[in-house]
Order: C-alpha cells, then sequence, then structure tokens
C-alpha cells in the first residue's frame, strides 16, 4: 500500500510507506452461523481443509480460548480504531459494525494461533452475514516488519468467488469508510483480486489493530532483490531464500505493475485496426517473444455472429504477428491476413472452445508436426519446436472473440502458472478493449449502411444539368441524422431538386427522415406543383404524429424554359449563382412554416435563370453554429459559392472549407449539426434541340407523327434511332388520339442527354400495362413502348396527361 488516506480527511501521505504482504485467511459466515466459504489461506493459517470447513458453525472452527496479551507475550499491542466485541461475540451474531483485534485460537491438532482479525457484516440480500479476514500474529512478529497499521487488501488470483459482489457493495460493508477510501479499496480489488495483508507506517484505515516492531532495512534489500530476480526468470540465490512466500508476493507485485502497464497502453482508441496492434504490441518482448493474434472473421469485418462455443469451420484472421526474431522469418511462413480453420486436436482449438489458457511448457517434435500439418507446402516447425507456448482466450461477456498464441524462445524460462494466470488476465482486459472496438465498428458499420440506404445516389447528370451532393454527418458517433437531398427525374426534361432537414438527431430522426423523402419522391413523381406538394408533406407529418417537426425546400428546374419553380417550408433560401457575372444572391422566397406545424399555407414562386447559373441548396447545419449570428454564415455561402472552381465537386469542398474557417477564426469551434448540400448546374437546353408539333384528333394524323419523327430525327443525325422512335411515337398518338376528346395532341422530341419523346392528351385517365395476347386489340400498344424504350411513365397535368419514353443516344 504505497499511499494512504487519512481518516480526518488529511489527504495523501506525502512519503508513502514501503509496504509488505503476507497471506490472509477469508472466512464468509451465513445467517445461521455456518461456513459458507473456506479459502486456501483459511486452510493453511488454522489447518482445516475446506471440504471439511464448510457447512460447520463458525465458533467449531475459529474457538477464542483466550484473552491476548498473555503472561508469555510481551509485546505492546492495543485495539485500534473502531474496535469493540471479540472475534467470539462477533461470530456469535453480535456484532453490527466493522470490528478488529488479535486472539489466540485453537487450531486443529491442538497447536495455537495467535492470529490478528477483522470482522465485516455483509449488509443487503443473500444468506451471508459476516465476513472474517485473518492473518498470522506470530508471523509478522517474526518477520521483523515495522509499521503502525495494517489493513486487508487484495492481489491476483482470488479463490473468494464472491469478490466482485464484494467490491460494489464495500462503501456498504465498511459504512464508516469515506468516499475516496472506499474508491480506492474498490479499485484495488477488482483489479487485483485475492486477499493479502498490506501494512504501512503512514496510512490510516477504519477497524485496523495497532501493532509496533522494529524494522530491518536488509530484509527489505534482499526483498527487491528476490523479486527482481524472479521476474527476470534468474534463479533466486540461496542467501535471499528465506523470504519464503513473501517471493510469491513480489513476483505477483511484479505481474501487477506489469499488467497496469499494458492496460495503459491498450485502448487508447476504438479503432478495431490500431487496438489489434496495440495488444501484440504491449506482450513483446517482456512477455513473450513472439505473439500472434487471431480473431473471428465477423470480429474483422466488424458484424455481429450468433452465440456458442466455435467449431472447426470457424474461420479466424491471423490480424497481427509481433516478434524479436530477424525480420522477415514469420511473414511468408505465418502473413498477417491469412484466414484458417483450427481442427479439434490443436491446442488453439481447446482453447477457444474451453474459454481457458492451454499452457504448452515445451513444444515437442510430434506437436510441432501436428500444429504444422494444417500450413499447407510451408513447414512452421523450425518455428515452433522447442519453444514454450501459452494460447490464451480473447474473451469479452463469455464470448471468445479470438486468442492469441505466445511463445517464447527455447533458452528462455518456460511459461509456468503464474504465467499463465498473467496472461489469461492481460487476455481478459484486451478482450474486453477488442469488444469494445468492435462493438464501435460494428455500429459505425450499420449507421453508415442506415444512412446510405436513406441518401439517394444521385447521377451527376441529369436533364439539362449537373448535380453534386455532400452529406456531412454531425458527430463521429453518431453517423445518421435527419438532413437529406434528393434530385427526382420529372418529365418534359425537368428536375426536382430537394433539400430537407428534420429537426433533432439520431436514429428516430433519420427514420422520420426516409419517411419523408420517400412521400416527397412518390408526390414528385405525380408531378405536384411545389406549393401543394409541401401542403400534402405538411398533412402527411399530421398523420404520422406531432413528435417531429422538418424544414423543405423543393425546387423543379425546367431546362426548355429555362426556370425554376420554388417553395419553401422554414428552409433556409437558396442561392443562385449568375454565370454571366459571378454574383450570387439569396433567393428571396416566401418562408412559409416547417413541416409538421400544420394549418398553414405554402407559396411557390418561378425565378428565370439562364444556362451555366448554378443554384446552392443546403441545410443549416452548413451556416449555422452556436452562439454565431446564422447571417455571418450566409453571407459567407454566398461568398464562397461565387468562387470559380475546375468542378461541381470542387467547388462544394470550396463552400464547406470557407464556412468552417469562418467559424474556426470566429472561436466557435467545429460543427455539431448534420450538413446536407446540393448544388446543381443549370445547362439549359437549346430551343434547336427541342421539335413539337399539334396533331388533330384524326386517326389520319398518325402516319403523320411518323413521318415528322422520322424527319426530325435525320435532321439531327440520329438516323439508327428513326426505326424505334416512329414505332413507338406511332403508338402514343394512336392511343391519344383514340382517347382525347376536344382539344388536339400535342407531341415533342426532345434532345439532351437521351432522346425524349412525349404525347400529350385532354384525357386525364393514365394508361396501364397489360398483359395482352396474340390477338387481343388493346394493350399491344405499351407492350411495344415498355420493351423497346429506355425507360417510359406516364404523368397527369392540368389538362389532361402526357404519355412519354427514353431512347439512348448513340455513341458518336
Amino acid at each position: 500500500m504505497d499511499h494512504g488516506t487519512d481518516r480526518a480527511g488529511q489527504g495523501t501521505v506525502s512519503e508513502p510507506a514501503e509496504p509488505g504482504r503476507v497471506p490472509l485467511a477469508v472466512v464468509v459466515v451465513d445467517r445461521d452461523g455456518l461456513v459458507s466459504h473456506w479459502s486456501r489461506g483459511a486452510r493453511r493459517l488454522f489447518g482445516v481443509p475446506k471440504d471439511e470447513a464448510i457447512g460447520r458453525t463458525a465458533l467449531d472452527l475459529l474457538p477464542v480460548s483466550g484473552a491476548l496479551p498473555d503472561e508469555r507475550d510481551t509485546t505492546p499491542y492495543a485495539a485500534g480504531d473502531g474496535v469493540g466485541p471479540d472475534l467470539e461475540s462477533s461470530l456469535d451474531g453480535g456484532l453490527s459494525y466493522p470490528a478488529a483485534g488479535r486472539a489466540r485460537l485453537t487450531a486443529s491438532g491442538g497447536g495455537r494461533v495467535d492470529v490478528l482479525w477483522w470482522a465485516y457484516p455483509l449488509v443487503g440480500p443473500g444468506p451471508e452475514r459476516l465476513l472474517v479476514l485473518a492473518a498470522d500474529a506470530e508471523g509478522l512478529r517474526a518477520g521483523d516488519w515495522a509499521f503502525e497499521r495494517i489493513a486487508p487488501g487484495f492481489a491476483l488470483h482470488t479463490d473468494f468467488p464472491g469478490a466482485e459482489d464484494l467490491a460494489r457493495r464495500l462503501p456498504e460493508i465498511l459504512p464508516s469508510m469515506s468516499v475516496d477510501e472506499s474508491a480506492r479499496i474498490v479499485a484495488q480489488i477488482l483489479e487485483l483480486g485475492y486477499p493479502i495483508l498490506e501494512f504501512s507506517q503512514n496510512d490510516r484505515v477504519p477497524v485496523t489493530p495497532d501493532w509496533g516492531v522494529a524494522r530491518r532495512a536488509e530484509r527489505k534489500a534482499r526483498r527487491e532483490r528476490a523479486a527482481r530476480a524472479l521476474a527476470a526468470g534468474e534463479p533466486v540465490p540461496a542467501e535471499l531464500r528465506d523470504e519464503g512466500e513473501d517471493l510469491e508476493y513480489a513476483a505477483v507485485r511484479e505481474r501487477l505493475e506489469f499488467l497496469n502497464e499494458v492496460s495503459g497502453r491498450i485502448g487508447t482508441s476504438l479503432d478495431l485496426s490500431r487496438t489489434i496492434v496495440e495488444v501484440s504490441r504491449a506482450v513483446v518482448p517482456r512477455f513473450t517473444d513472439v505473439a500472434g493474434t487471431y480473431l473471428r472473421e465477423q470480429v474483422v469485418a466488424g458484424e455481429g455472429f450468433e452465440d456458442g462455443v466455435p467449431d472447426t469451420t470457424t474461420m479466424w484472421h491471423r490480424v497481427a504477428l509481433e516478434h524479436t526474431d530477424e525480420p522477415g522469418r514469420w511473414d511468408d511462413v505465418v502473413p498477417v491476413g491469412e484466414a484458417m480453420p483450427f481442427p479439434a486436436h490443436t491446442p488453439f482449438f481447446q482453447c477457444m472452445t474451453s474459454g481457458e489458457p492451454v499452457l504448452v511448457p515445451r513444444i515437442s517434435e510430434e506437436m510441432g508436426h501436428a500444429i504444422a500439418a494444417q500450413f499447407e507446402k510451408r513447414d512452421i516447425r523450425p518455428l515452433i519446436t522447442g519453444r514454450s507456448m501459452l494460447v490464451v482466450p480473447l474473451k469479452a461477456r463469455n464470448v471468445v472473440l479470438g486468442f492469441m498464441i505466445l511463445l517464447r524462445h527455447p533458452e528462455r524460462p518456460v511459461f509456468n502458472d503464474m504465467d499463465r494466470v498473467t496472461g489469461a488476465e492481460l487476455a481478459a482486459r484486451a478482450g474486453l478493449v477488442l469488444d469494445n472496438a468492435r462493438m464501435y465498428t460494428f455500429q459505425e458499420n450499420v449507421a453508415e449502411t442506415l444512412q446510405d440506404s436513406m441518401l439517394p445516389h444521385i447521377p451527376p447528370r441529369m436533364a439539362g444539368c449537373d448535380i453534386a451532393t455532400r452529406y456531412l454527418p454531425g458527430t463521429l458517433l453518431g453517423r445518421v441524422g435527419g438532413d437529406w437531398f434528393d434530385a427526382v427525374k420529372l418529365h418534359g426534361g425537368r428536375t426536382a431538386l430537394v433539400v430537407g432537414d428534420v429537426m433533432g438527431h439520431g436514429l428516430n430522426s433519420a427514420a422520420m427522415m426516409g419517411q419523408l423523402r420517400t412521400a416527397v419522391q412518390t408526390m414528385a413523381g405525380l408531378d405536384l406543383p411545389p406549393a401543394q406538394l409541401l401542403r400534402n408533406l405538411d398533412d402527411l407529418a399530421q398523420r404520422l404524429g406531432d413528435s417531429y417537426l422538418a424544414t423543405c425546400l423543393y425546387a423543379v428546374y425546367d431546362p426548355i424554359a429555362s426556370e425554376l419553380h420554388l417553395a419553401n417550408a422554414g428552409h433556409i433560401p437558396p442561392v443562385l449563382v449568375r454565370a454571366d457575372d459571378g454574383r450570387s444572391e439569396l433567393l428571396d422566397l416566401p418562408t412559409g412554416a416547417p413541416i409538421g406545424v400544420g394549418g398553414v399555407p405554402f407559396e411557390a414562386i418561378r425565378v428565370r435563370v439562364e444556362p451555366g447559373d448554378r443554384l446552392v441548396m443546403c441545410t443549416d447545419g452548413l451556416v449555422e453554429v452556436r452562439g454565431e449570428d446564422i447571417g455571418v454564415g450566409l453571407a459567407t455561402l454566398c461568398e464562397s459559392a461565387a468562387h470559380p472552381a475546375a468542378s461541381m465537386d470542387d467547388a462544394c469542398d470550396t463552400i464547406i472549407r470557407a464556412l468552417a474557417v469562418t467559424f474556426a477564426e470566429a472561436g466557435r469551434g467545429g460543427r455539431k449539426d448534420d450538413v446536407a448540400l446540393l448544388m446543381a448546374r443549370l445547362g439549359g437546353i437549346e430551343p434547336d434541340d427541342v421539335a413539337e408539333w399539334r396533331l388533330a384528333l384524326d386517326p389520319s394524323e398518325v402516319s403523320r407523327a411518323r413521318a415528322v419523327v422520322r424527319e426530325q430525327l435525320h435532321d439531327w443525325g440520329l438516323a439508327k434511332l428513326v426505326a424505334p422512335a416512329e414505332l413507338m411515337a406511332g403508338e402514343l398518338v394512336t392511343n391519344a388520339v383514340r382517347h382525347s376528346h376536344a382539344r388536339p395532341v400535342a407531341l415533342r422530341l426532345v434532345r439532351g442527354d437521351t432522346l425524349l419523346c412525349e404525347v400529350e392528351d385532354d384525357d386525364h385517365e393514365l394508361p396501364t400495362l397489360l398483359s395482352a395476347g396474340p390477338l387481343d386489340e388493346a394493350g399491344r400498344g405499351l407492350r411495344v413502348v415498355s420493351t423497346l424504350s429506355r425507360e417510359w411513365g406516364t404523368s397527369r397535368t392540368k389538362s389532361g396527361k402526357t404519355v412519354w419514353f427514353e431512347l439512348t443516344l448513340p455513341r458518336r
């Protein structure tokens, strides 16, 4: 115990005392006064085996034969803080608070045992009533130790099954302890494990008997030298061996320091690859000479997997290999990245199925051959034969994620039982760190998949315009949000451009965003005017519930009419960059209320645009940060959008960088909200690429329609498209003439990225694709169009409907 905290709250002692450790017995007594736990230390101290002690009356095993000191004992001692009742009254149920003392007990065989004891009442549910800790007082005196206070502690290899529960309940068990003292001892119990006794000259802890003897510096020096020799794997000189079990605890302390050091070096990030490398490098060369790390295939992929024990079909990926051999010796034989199963006869299979370490003191020729048999065309025997091997499982929540193969050179001491326990503890810590990284990777993959599924993959070129988009998550831990963008193809060569933002963050907002985005796509396909579309979207949000609000900006670009038709629902306005002079401006739109408010009108405006103009639409996460006027961000958006750029992608990146620099210079820190950015360069369609005709309601006009289509395609140099185009145009005009009521039929050809043919009439009933037999008169026209066209569709208009098809332009 290197540091202490005074009971009066005086803080940590500035001069740490030299700690010492001796074995400690642990006995748990239930509410009936029967022994329910009897540790190995209790067996050594009292000479009673565990199977004989469990279930017996505690007073029979721990009888008090007399008070101390007696006539022959001249060592001064006194009851310490909180010591009240004797051990007998404590065991007999008279203890209601922590106590400690010294007593002379009659051990098995009639011997007398002088012990120091601590008794803690166990509160809360469960059959246990009392925790008794005891140490050999004669052993302490013979050891010639120097201290004022002594207290029980815990170290590695506990055989006390309730140790973790004890650690959690320690503040209740020791109600007289301060918060800092409880936290320190709880941390020690969880970190170390088995019971020991610690003492120092300066420490004051509750319920500790006073004890005073002289100090011998020589004993301390011998103990330190013996511990260093044992930790280095060297033989302990004979003159140092009189320490007995102290050497074991010195070695334990050395291993504990190693584990603490390893714990500080692993888990510095949630990146799975980095964590794997940290785990492997932490043990080489101090603990082992070779460390190979294998993980389940699903762990490497950041995926979930079913519970259950691995089998011979489970694939294990070698994800890291650290060694002290000459460079390249292992690389060709056991390369990192290889995946393989392990047969049932191997120690690796035993480790991953049992979840327990497997120790092989020396790999024999026979075992080396058996292990090497699974490496086809590679002889691994020279690398492993004669070495000491320890295979430790990487577990978390009782699930084996992988395992580590640790090898030592033949000239180094073989792995022993202490190494096995140390390796298991190391693997347990590493497994937890790896599992945290795995779960983070898995959740990140799920979030990215969800976000990718909700955000559209918009082609960079649509009818009459080029499009570039960006989506930036608000935080690294939450890669999903409510921001979205979209571009929807409409008839007549038009494109609907959408940007929206559901208020809030997380999966709920993302789910709401997915519903609204789907609704916008559906209503845009019906060619609803922008204001009407927002009205319907608001009604839908009301039906879905009142938990969420959303803003939305909806614009329809008509490249033939060179016009934007826009409506806004509480969103920030778009920026229009003029091509002629490079001037940028925020479009003055009727703001409107957010989607979900209900009962508010939406208005739309039309804006004249020219070829080359650029429209920039974004969510407020790009231009607004906490504590800064949104006007600053909007001004920066306008300015950066006007900067010339080599491409649309470069233009988007310029805007994002400019906003980031602006807020950083203002001292507002990084962006916290999601960002959706959509930029469209409005290229337009030249008048020479559009041809229109009006056709009378006469069946003879069908042949005229075929003729004008044929002639126009020849004029445009599209002779290869004449045959399918005039056939399909004739079918559509035939249907239009047959079903129209009064108005002439309109036929239009548009040459853009594709050849678009549209036929409009005044009938509001949309045609449907039917199954037509060889002798059926109806249904064959649309079947022909569906078969020959690249794409086709129907849409209602104010005066009727439009049926259209597209053909891919031939390569020039």
